[in-house]
């Protein structure tokens, strides 16, 4: 089926309402940010504290339609309290953008250098990064879903990785972690297209400028660092009306315009 004006340029958001997690820093304050820019109104689900609370105060000041809110991804008590001001405060979530997660920092802080194998790696530490980039996913998604297929439309966006860090030496827990947000985006895929539901990913394209990587290691990187920014002009296709009906797609930020034309066509 030909799409038409697909152009992201100049592209209207208003009165869509989105949620995105992990969005006090980094890419997900990026994403939020050019949402807002759009006119959409954007929820910045994070950890509470300055961080949060300084983003929202900024974006605030610009006259953006911004919310500071509180979330543990790995709780279900605190996602059911935030589906519940969701549904009191805004009546409808249109968009969920999926993006929370801890770095291998968390397991390795010299992951770049010295790549730590997997037998060498604490259980704890596999778990804590699990629960948070992956399960956290699915705890959001199951918890904003019923909203979703009660309202009869709804976008997942899975923030997602390159498939060469799902499979870099050193780079267990955080590779499968990925990994399973990606076939778990697939599935979800599947069992929303009946509910209209549509589940799509989007990844950067390549190491990005983020907090993930610690300020004494960024220089053993040899390729220069993607900006968070790079997802800016990908997040707004996929929270628009432009995108509607497509699903279980996997997009590049960095090859994005590429994939555009294709899909135009």
């Amino acid at each position: 089926m030909t799409k038409t004006n697909t152009s992201t340029t100049n592209t209207d958001l208003s009165g869509i309402n989105i949620l995105v997690t992990g969005a006090s820093s980094g890419i997900g304050l990026a994403m939020a940010e050019g949402l807002l820019r759009a006119g959409a109104t954007v929820g910045l689900a994070s950890k509470p504290g300055v961080k949060l609370d300084n983003q929202v105060k900024r974006l605030k000041s610009s006259g953006l339609d911004v919310y500071g809110l509180p979330l543990d991804v790995r709780s279900e008590t605190s996602i059911a309290d935030l589906v519940e001001w969701v549904q009191r405060t805004w009546e409808k979530l249109d968009v969920l953008v999926n993006n929370a997660g801890i770095g291998m920092g968390t397991v390795n802080k010299r992951f770049l250098i010295e790549p730590q194998p997997f037998f060498q790696v604490t259980p704890e530490g596999f778990r804590n990064l699990i629960d948070t980039n992956l399960t956290g996913y699915f705890l959001v998604a199951r918890g904003f879903t019923p909203l979703m297929i009660r309202q009869g439309h709804g976008k997942i966006i899975n923030i997602t990785m390159n498939q060469e860090t799902m499979r870099g030496t050193g780079f267990i827990p955080y590779g499968p972690a990925g990994s399973g947000a990606e076939s778990l985006s697939y599935i979800m895929a599947e069992d929303l297209r009946p509910y209209g539901i549509t589940v799509n990913m989007l990844l950067p394209g390549g190491a990005t400028d983020t907090g993930m990587i610690p300020e004494d290691l960024r220089g053993q990187i040899k390729s220069p660092l993607l900006r968070p920014r790079v997802m800016v002009e990908p997040i707004v296709f996929l929270a628009s009306s432009k995108s509607d009906g497509l699903t279980a797609e996997r997009i590049n930020a960095l090859e994005f315009s590429k994939w555009l034309s294709k899909y135009d066509n």
